[in-house]
């Protein structure tokens, strides 16, 4: 048995809510993918582009995109409507979101912080494809639970993400950018040890 089992993250539980009216009519799943898409690379293009008049609204769009992502897999769930294809999808979008928006951060902040802005923007941001195919590896290999994320108090790990907004905010992009960039820089060597992790758990059960 896993955390999921015993508590659902609050989000989920208000997405599943909101999606709820929608049981029974024409939208799908995957167009709730595609707005989380289109959520997130608008918030990254005006980080990278408006940076210093409309950061808390990119802040604010990306919060939406980040919610968006678990209202297409309730809705999936609810209506039956899951496939292979709509999962990997979810799955792809998630992660071309938290490239974009690392390396989008960085281009803004590079006119008053320098290259380095931009040098940690793509390392962070460039370190979701492989954490996105490990991750991916990872499901097929061992199922969901070699994926999942510890939950606390209704709250998983990826859900201090929605902290870019109140962060941003009160104290500015600069101080979420910093610790969150290192931080998914981290959670790529993290993956890598527990993709290390599951195959050698594998190897000794052969």
């Amino acid at each position: 048995m896993t955390n999921k089992q015993y508590i659902t993250p609050w989000d989920q539980q208000l997405a599943r809510r909101l999606v709820t009216p929608f049981n029974n009519t024409p939208l799908h799943p995957n167009h709730l993918t595609t707005l989380t898409l289109i959520l997130g690379q608008c918030a990254a293009w005006i980080f990278a582009s408006a940076m210093g008049q409309l950061a808390w609204f990119a802040a604010l769009l990306y919060m939406l995109a980040v919610f968006s992502d678990h209202m297409d897999g309730e809705l999936a769930r609810m209506t039956g409507k899951t496939s292979s294809f709509g999962h990997d999808y979810d799955y792809i979008v998630g992660g071309i979101n938290y490239t974009t928006l690392f390396i989008g951060i960085g281009l803004g902040l590079q006119d008053s912080f320098g290259s380095w802005a931009i040098i940690l923007g793509f390392s962070a941001g460039l370190s979701n494809p492989f954490i996105l195919y490990l991750r991916m590896s990872m499901e097929r290999q061992h199922g969901k639970e070699a994926v999942e994320h510890p939950i606390f108090a209704g709250f998983e790990i990826e859900d201090f993400i929605y902290l870019i907004g109140p962060i941003t905010w009160i104290t500015g992009i600069v101080y979420f950018f910093i610790p969150y960039a290192l931080g998914n820089i981290g959670y790529l060597v993290w993956t890598i040890m527990e993709y290390r992790r599951w195959r050698g758990k594998i190897k000794k059960e052969e």
